[in-house]
């Protein structure tokens, strides 16, 4: 699966070691940046640079690391098509996207550790859309909810 990864200042530690994962797990992973922690970035940057990514078919999926994870989660889900989701839990990680279609998860570097990063982004990658009538009915509708404001 291609994956872009981006974090902030914050997220950063967690972004080597998810990446590093996901690779020996067979998968192409695209890094964004932050390069430099010690230089403070701005969460809606991280946010855009994933979503971009993932908007344009670069990446079938995205994560994004901030400090609580909230912050990722708040930008990227202004962006048209992207649904994302703060998970600091495995279950959280997988049913996220096999009952809503989650295309961005977003960790809290500051809330969880490194081997739970590791845990949620493995579930993430390997869960699927069920695409069963309840959720597509569902996901329909936050499509629905999108367009509406997108010809506002």
């Amino acid at each position: 699966m291609r994956i872009a990864i981006a974090a902030d200042h914050a997220g950063y530690p967690l972004k080597a070691a998810v990446a590093a994962d996901l690779r020996a797990g067979g998968h192409e992973v695209s890094d964004l940046g932050t390069d430099d922690p010690t230089v403070p970035s701005d969460y809606p940057d991280v946010a855009e640079r994933v979503c971009e990514a993932v908007r344009a078919g670069r990446a079938e999926r995205g994560i994004a690391l901030c400090g609580s994870g909230v912050g990722v989660s708040v930008a990227a889900n202004k962006f048209p098509g992207i649904r994302a989701g703060v998970c600091h839990d495995h279950y959280s990680a997988h049913q996220a996207v096999e009952h809503d279609d989650m295309n961005v998860l977003c960790i809290g570097a500051r809330v969880i550790g490194e081997a739970l990063a590791r845990e949620l982004a493995q579930a993430f990658v390997d869960a699927r859309f069920t695409a069963e009538e309840r959720h597509a009915r569902r996901v329909g509708k936050i499509r629905a909810i999108e367009q509406r404001f997108l010809k506002a």
